[in-house]
């Protein structure tokens, strides 16, 4: 009895053609409507990439003593390679900071985390970031609370955070292109403030943003020199209260009217 597959009872050249055609069909990639070519390739939208590195990343930040869930899980989700240049790449999960431009640097990890874990947030806190940089710890905030509000004094630099936020999905962020030094007066008070660059002395403008019960990290020292990351908190009563954590170095806060350094 001959075999019934259907291949097998075609002409030659039927079956020929049609292997053609799935050939081609199975070359052919299918775009979302509107979609441009070459979009399937676009890995700004697939924050799973690299995974496994990010993965590595959280455990070196754990064996640091750092054990906050709420934290690690947000190191964990946001890709950090998508905020560092191409060229340091291949460091983008290392336990380092690394240079993004103009003189900025993307902090390193573990800082990053610390940094996030002292200011104690919820999903319902309000946090001022002061540095926008690459926007890398933006994303981490946001992990935890939509509402985050970031000032980057190099207008290139907030162009660019802001559009590349946009585009992973980051959409609850503000950012804006003003001197940090004053914050942001009209979306305070804010229950977090977090500074991402050394300041000579803790700001009275952002003191005075911080909402009673509120904490602000900052690096408070010398430029270019060790500072210390200081933790600010404002009593109910609005009695505010310093104390000094550890030796850090930052990129000094840069005001507005100093020119950043070149690329």
């Amino acid at each position: 009895m001959r075999s019934r597959d259907p291949v097998g009872m075609r002409p030659r050249w039927q079956t020929a053609l049609g292997l053609l055609i799935v050939l081609c069909a199975a070359l052919v990639t299918p775009l979302l409507p509107g979609a441009a070519p070459g979009a399937e390739r676009d890995t700004r939208r697939r924050p799973a990439e690299r995974q496994a590195d990010r993965d590595g990343m959280v455990a070196v930040v754990e064996r640091y003593g750092l054990h906050d869930a709420v934290v690690l899980a947000a190191m964990r989700a946001v890709p950090r390679h998508e905020f560092v240049p191409d060229v340091e790449q291949p460091l983008a999960y290392a336990d380092t900071p690394l240079p993004i431009g103009y003189g900025q640097t993307i902090s390193q990890p573990f800082v990053v985390a610390e940094m996030t874990r002292l200011l104690q947030l919820t999903a319902n806190s309000r946090v001022l970031e002061i540095g926008t940089g690459s926007g890398y710890q933006a994303a981490v905030l946001a992990q935890i609370t939509p509402d985050v509000f970031s000032m980057e004094v190099i207008k290139p630099l907030a162009d660019e955070a802001a559009a590349r936020l946009k585009a992973l999905g980051y959409s609850t962020i503000q950012v804006r292109h003003a001197d940090g030094y004053y914050g942001w007066l009209e979306k305070a008070p804010f229950d977090g403030i977090v500074v991402t660059c050394a300041a000579g002395q803790i700001p009275p403008p952002l003191l005075a943003q911080l909402a009673p019960g509120g904490r602000m990290v900052i690096p408070v020292g010398s430029a270019f020199a060790v500072q210390d990351l200081m933790l600010v908190t404002k009593d109910k009563d609005g009695t505010v209260r310093s104390q000094s954590l550890m030796a850090v170095r930052f990129v000094p806060l840069t005001r507005l009217d100093l020119k950043p350094q070149p690329r």
